[in-house]
C-alpha cells in the first residue's frame, strides 16, 4: 500500500500528541477514515489494573478504563514519547472498536490491525504492535518486579472534546 496523505498526518499527529485527548481524538479519526465510525461522548479512567491487562471497556457504558501503572511502565522502559503514543493509541483503539459494537477480542484485534495499517502503513510501530502485540514493548521489563500501591481511579478531564451532545 502506498503511503496516501492522511498515513503523512496520522504519523505526525501521533508522534506530537501531548495527552490522552490528542491520542483519542487521533484513534476516532483514524476509524471513521478506515470503517466509516464513530461514536461521542467516550470517558477515559486510569486505574492500577493488573498488568496484563491494558484496558477495559464495560459493555453497555461510555467508559474507558487504562491502565495507569501499565503505561507508567511503559514511560520508564522506553524513554520514548512516540513509543508510548502508540502503545496508548493501540489500546485505546482496540477499547474503541468495542464501544462500537465489536464485543468479539477476535474481531477487535483484527479490525485494530487493519486500521492501523491503513492509516499508518504497515511498517510503523502502531501497525507492528497491533500484529503482534502492545507489550512487545516491555519484552525486556520483567513484569513480576512491578509493584506498587494501588491509587484511586481518576477520570481524564477534557478527554472527549467533541462539541456534540451527549445524545446524538
Amino acid at each position: 500500500m502506498s503511503e496516501t496523505p492522511h498515513m503523512k498526518q496520522y504519523r505526525h499527529r501521533l508522534d506530537h500528541a501531548r495527552g490522552y485527548s490528542e491520542v483519542w481524538e487521533l484513534v476516532k479519526d483514524t476509524v471513521k477514515t478506515a470503517l466509516g465510525e464513530h461514536r461521542v461522548g467516550m470517558m477515559l479512567f486510569l486505574d492500577d489494573l493488573p498488568i496484563q491487562l491494558g484496558a477495559y471497556h464495560p459493555v453497555g457504558t461510555n467508559n474507558i478504563v487504562l491502565n495507569r501503572m501499565l503505561v507508567q511502565v511503559v514511560e520508564a522502559a522506553t524513554k520514548s514519547q512516540r513509543l508510548v503514543n502508540a502503545f496508548i493509541y493501540i489500546l485505546l483503539l482496540h477499547e474503541y472498536l468495542h464501544a462500537l459494537g465489536y464485543v468479539r477480542e477476535t474481531d477487535a484485534r483484527q479490525l485494530v490491525y487493519r486500521v492501523a495499517k491503513r492509516s499508518f502503513s504497515e511498517e510503523h510501530i502502531v501497525s507492528r504492535l497491533a500484529r503482534t502485540s502492545p507489550w512487545a514493548l516491555l519484552k525486556d521489563v520483567p513484569l513480576s518486579l512491578i509493584d506498587a500501591p494501588k491509587q484511586v481511579m481518576e477520570i481524564v478531564k477534557d478527554f472527549e472534546k467533541s462539541n456534540q451532545k451527549y445524545i446524538v
